[in-house]
């Protein structure tokens, strides 16, 4: 039986030899270097080897005999057993014959290396049990890099061949029902990435929170991936279409700059555990995003490579080689939290209040949980931790594992969606915060808090126990209905999570919540940023740093916002109505009371398609243009289509479109429908005028209300008149339905007025409305309800 083997002699056939990940590294340079796929070699020592070592003076039965009698649950026992049979392990020599393959191996990477006196190595561990799609053993071993000299090397194997026995392992095993002695370990031994001096992270083929398939998430940072995976360092984030990149179009649907603060770089030494440190990033680094497009596409395209390869979502770690420029694979293991949950079942929790909110982070895993806080600084202070205790720490490691499995919730200063943390909050179903800056600080034992992780991509820690619940929805029950159910979408990091949905597409998104949540600034002061005063232009410039200019900034945010929700909900219709601030909500954006004027009566003011006349503001109705544009013409995000908001007169209408097209948005050219906001009187007493310019409506009910019934629905003292099912309203809204329809045009409404009012709902379909566009939290009640209502006569489309 051999001791060793090369990564380009084994594949997935060999994993009993040589441990999942092993097998992995081996089936990619075997069979898809060819591809693009690209992977530094090396070789792994074998299972066999392994229990070899074990059996070698009876080390083996000393760790049965630590371990027959283990209570995994008694944390403080676990530690001690644990830390006795790795310090066994590692003062246990190894068989002479293996000793001798490996010094042969190592000689004969050196001899084979073009630069044999700098080059040095990554000693990874791959348990047999690890990396299969039903077992998730990711991060329970060590990995110890910029190992050189083989004395140095032989010492990091003893190490890895320990950490088959941290705590968390030995946990984990017994509560998956693994024999101990059935986990065998292999070492590989694979050159190392010069990402110390370049960037490195963690690409998921699937959103690791939705589930959603059709994009790559992407993690990065400066200096060595183990400090993204550690959870060390808030990273920068990204998420890449998959179909956009296999038509070979621009491919990059959302970056976020992290803060990454540190590095993990190397040292003087080649010793394990002191041959990497930590290090500070300088500012204006930090500020920048560690990867461009070209190399965020060029890695999700290997991404792809090896999904297809394997036939499943796929965990994968890179790393950037800061010295010739290129891009590895490091490791690649099958997805297993995400790909494993039902199809056919979406559970949502919803909070039904809300509080202060003390901490806020990145959101891991779509719950809500409650408890005392518990802050632990060091693994010593785990007897203090209780279940139903909400774990607050800087960080954590795969040896925290016992206690977080008891844990109401894990809040952390440090880490990002793809660190230790969050992929064992995922697999243990709890919700984490993570990279929440200073929860540490903040929240205090015994302090009452509820942790939202269902509220998009950034997750709060409230103060108080708040009152929450889970809903169940059966997608294969759904009945059919006689209209087409769609949903208002304002914030694109929660599309991926919403589009699991039963829908027909999107009714609504709000380019002003996409520009309120993604930009903060006031458009003219983006365009003008230069003539600003000192204080106001750094205040941009900070916000800005990752971009090529004030004006990128703008127009790529919302192209990010827009294509999210495109990507989400393709090849559904996306109605994307241009910005709707008034004046008064620009104000609030920095740098908007510079621009804006005062005005009694915002709602009736300058706002929508008289706004984007102006010429005052059509530099920055070109910029929202631009991005529309570049979503639907260079992503090919077709099923984008463009609303206009707020349209008083039909001259005003017509001026819009001509706009829309001077921007190369062109009626019919590439797909493209213009709907118009139907929601002043005039645009229903003359709808057929407007029709002419538009192809089509979306009524707007609660403008069309007030405006019809001459109240601010803001005021209290006439709010109890308002109602969307007044005669007056009923009739304007029926004239603009029979319209569209006599023209053979689009006519949706997106207000709430179906989902408050079944009688309302029941009044529309039978007008022959084509479709109800709904905020997401109603979607299955109105759904289920409007079934009930209406006989089964699927819409045509």
């Amino acid at each position: 039986m051999k001791n060793v083997l090369w990564f380009d002699e084994i594949g997935m056939t060999d994993l009993p030899a040589v441990g999942g990940k092993n097998a992995s590294l081996g089936e990619m340079v075997s069979h898809l270097s060819a591809l693009g796929v690209r992977v530094p070699g090396g070789f792994a020592t074998t299972a066999d080897a392994y229990r070899r070592f074990l059996a070698h003076d009876g080390l083996g039965d000393q760790i049965a005999a630590l371990l027959r009698d283990l209570d995994t649950d008694d944390v403080a026992e676990l530690t001690r057993v644990g830390g006795e049979i790795r310090s066994r392990i590692e003062q246990h020599p190894l068989p002479e014959d293996l000793e001798s393959d490996i010094r042969a191996a190592y000689d004969r990477l050196l001899h084979e290396d073009a630069e044999p006196d700098a080059v040095t190595w990554a000693v990874r561990s791959s348990a047999t049990a690890e990396d299969l799609p039903d077992a998730s053993f990711a991060g329970q071993q060590e990995t110890f890099l910029n190992i050189g000299g083989i004395e140095n090397i032989l010492t990091a194997i003893r190490r890895v061949f320990a950490s088959l026995y941290n705590d968390r392992a030995i946990a984990y095993r017994v509560h998956q029902g693994f024999d101990h002695t059935e986990v065998a370990l292999s070492a590989g031994v694979q050159r190392m990435v010069r990402s110390d001096v370049g960037a490195a992270g963690v690409m998921f083929t699937v959103d690791t929170e939705s589930g959603f398939d059709q994009a790559v998430f992407l993690t990065s940072s400066y200096g060595l991936g183990e400090a993204v995976v550690q959870g060390a360092v808030n990273p920068d984030e990204f998420y890449v279409s998959k179909p956009a990149l296999r038509a070979g179009r621009p491919a990059v649907l959302k970056r976020s700059v992290g803060e990454k603060a540190v590095a993990m770089r190397y040292t003087d030494s080649r010793a394990a555990g002191a041959s990497t440190a930590f290090v500070d990033v300088p500012l204006a680094d930090r500020a920048r995003f560690s990867l461009t497009d070209a190399e965020l596409e060029e890695l999700a395209r290997q991404a792809l490579v090896i999904e297809e390869h394997y036939g499943r979502a796929m965990d994968i770690e890179w790393g950037k080689d800061g010295v010739d420029g290129r891009l590895y694979i490091l490791q690649a293991r099958p997805e297993t939290v995400v790909s494993r949950a039902s199809a056919n079942v979406i559970r949502r929790f919803r909070l039904h209040e809300r509080g202060t909110v003390l901490a806020a982070g990145r959101a891991i895993g779509q719950r809500i949980g409650s408890g005392p806080v518990r802050v632990l600084s060091d693994l010593a202070e785990m007897d203090s931790f209780r279940p139903g205790d909400v774990l607050v720490a800087d960080m954590t490691d795969p040896d925290w594992e016992p206690i977080m499995k008891r844990a109401a919730a894990i809040v952390t200063n440090r880490g990002g969606r793809t660190c230790h943390a969050a992929i064992i909050a995922r697999e243990l179903g709890i919700p984490a915060v993570v990279g929440a800056g200073d929860a540490t600080r903040i929240l205090g034992d015994g302090q009452d808090v509820t942790v939202s992780c269902a509220e998009g991509d950034t997750g709060f820690v409230y103060e108080g126990p708040l009152e929450f619940a889970e809903e169940e929805t059966h997608l294969d029950r759904m009945p059919e209905l006689p209209v087409k159910i769609m949903m208002n979408v304002g914030t694109p990091d929660q599309a991926f999570s919403f589009s699991r949905l039963p829908h027909r597409g999107v009714g609504l998104a709000r380019l002003e919540f996409i520009i309120n949540r993604q930009i903060g600034i006031h458009p003219r002061a983006l365009l003008e940023a230069d003539t600003l005063d000192t204080e106001l232009k750094a205040q941009i410039d900070e916000r800005v740093a990752a971009y090529p200019s004030p004006r990128d900034f703008f127009v790529q945010r919302v192209a990010e916002g827009i294509s999210m929700i495109a990507a989400a909900f393709a090849p559904e219709p996306v109605i994307v109505r241009m910005s709707d601030f008034k004046s008064n909500e620009y104000a609030n954006l920095i740098g908007g009371e510079r621009y804006e004027p005062h005005e009694e009566n915002p709602m009736l003011g300058y706002r929508g398609a008289s706004r984007y006349i102006s010429p005052d503001f059509r530099a920055c109705f070109d910029m929202e243009c631009e991005a529309l544009r570049y979503v639907r013409d260079e992503m090919g995000f077709t099923n984008v289509q463009v609303m206009i908001p707020f349209v008083r007169t039909v001259g005003e209408g017509h001026a819009v479109v001509e706009m829309l097209a001077e921007n190369g948005l062109r009626r019919g050219v590439n797909d493209l429908k213009v709907i118009m906001m139907c929601e002043l009187p005039t645009n229903a007493l003359l709808a057929d005028q407007y029709l002419q310019f538009f192809d089509g409506f979306s009524i707007g009910s609660n403008d069309m209300t007030q405006l019809t019934l001459g109240l601010d629905r803001d005021s209290g003292l006439v709010a109890s008149t308002f109602d969307e099912r007044d005669p007056a309203v009923l009739q304007l809204m029926s004239m603009a339905i029979q319209a569209c329809r006599a023209q053979g045009k689009y006519v949706g409404i997106c207000g709430q007025g179906p989902s408050d009012h079944p009688d309302l709902a029941e009044w529309l379909l039978a007008q022959g409305v084509e479709s109800i566009s709904l905020n997401p939290d109603t979607v299955v009640e109105t759904w289920m309800r409007l079934a009930a209502e209406a006989p089964v006569e699927v819409a045509a489309d």
